[in-house]
């Protein structure tokens, strides 16, 4: 089946626009992805993310700019002439149809012999682990399987880009947590260019090469899923991707900063200058709890509210001279958890090179 997909092709996005009359879905678009990459769109409702999708598909058209399928100019060909795969949220499958006759669907189209239809399918129905099923309807088979036929059907045609517009936001928790390895899986077997929209961040980071995170109808960061979270290159990415504190604080040297009676060792205050607010922040796990109040940059405050998730315990701490509360977790177990009571004192601290300096706005 690797061999199948040998011809992944490359994705470049120049500079593209799109307009709804006077709204700008999207604005100056440019994004380059690499043969066999699985890429995730993620981003907020109405980012512009699904219809970023929907123009690599041939779905939308383009207001301004070029896409470019490897050195192919797709900007204006028409979607069945993409040579792109794709699944939608709905799965759409042919309620008529078995399970077999959906996913052989694309083939028949394509005028492909009976045999060679049989044994593609064959090969298909393997890859996606759909034996048993595979003479069933889809009103017989789970919502899983369903999503597992639609991407046969999608694979069949052998495209050199498959397209999921949030593939698995239908199925329950347990179900989404098994399909989403299975895809990784499977994309790490075939190797095809693959790029998802999609809202769930654990989702993104989980199933990712690169991520790509878009707001308001322009693209944010592009990066690791690692890189997303550890460095975000602004406030917006901050706060989106998982949980941050985020804290204001005055510039008193090149490395160091002031937040109410606690100095900082933030290691490189970059462009800011003495006197200069920056934008500091770190994320929960970061924030160190210090029995002995030891350790770099130590904060401490009342415990205004814990929350028991398991493994952890999310803390709330209100810190003098921080306007919000901070959040901090730490490993409990069954004789330890008492120790976190409301009201008590709570010390932390934060290590320099987990302190994310965003740049002065």
């Amino acid at each position: 089946m690797a061999n199948v997909f040998a011809r992944s092709k490359s994705i470049d996005v120049i500079s593209v626009n799109k307009q709804f009359g006077s709204f700008t879905a999207l604005n100056g678009i440019s994004l380059k992805i690499e043969p066999g990459e699985f890429v995730c769109f993620l981003g907020p409702s109405g980012c512009g993310k699904t219809t970023l999708l929907r123009m690599l598909a041939g779905l939308e058209a383009v207001s301004s700019g070029t896409i470019k399928f490897g050195v192919r100019d797709v900007t204006r060909v028409p979607a069945l002439n993409r040579d792109v795969g794709i699944v939608f949220q709905s799965y759409a499958l042919f309620p008529n149809l078995t399970v077999r006759q959906n996913i052989e669907y694309g083939l028949v189209s394509q005028k492909v012999a009976r045999e060679d239809r049989r044994n593609k399918v064959d090969e298909l129905v393997e890859l996606v682990r759909l034996e048993a099923a595979v003479n069933k309807y889809p009103h017989q088979i789970s919502g899983g399987q369903q999503q597992r036929v639609a991407l046969a059907r999608a694979l069949a045609i052998n495209p050199s880009i498959l397209l999921l517009d949030e593939p698995l936001s239908a199925l329950d928790a347990n179900v989404r947590g098994h399909l989403r390895l299975q895809l990784k899986e499977l994309h790490r077997r075939i190797g095809l260019t693959t790029i998802m929209v999609t809202h769930d961040q654990e989702e993104a980071m989980v199933l990712a090469d690169k991520v790509v995170i878009m707001n308001a109808g322009v693209i944010e960061q592009v990066g690791r899923p690692q890189d997303i979270y550890y460095q975000p290159s602004s406030q917006f990415v901050a706060n989106f991707v998982g949980s941050m504190n985020m804290l204001e604080v005055e510039v008193t040297s090149p490395r160091l900063g002031r937040i109410g009676p606690w100095q900082l060792n933030l290691g490189c205050v970059g462009d800011g200058r003495v006197g200069d607010r920056l934008r500091v922040c770190f994320r929960p796990e970061d924030g160190l709890i210090s029995s002995d109040g030891i350790g770099e940059n130590i904060l401490a405050g009342v415990l205004i509210e814990h929350e028991f998730i398991g493994p952890v315990v999310r803390c709330h701490v209100q810190v003098d001279g921080v306007e919000k509360p901070l959040v901090v977790t730490a490993p409990v177990g069954p004789t330890t958890l008492d120790k976190f009571n409301s009201g008590a004192l709570l010390t932390f601290h934060v290590p320099a090179d987990r302190m994310i300096v965003l740049p002065v706005a």
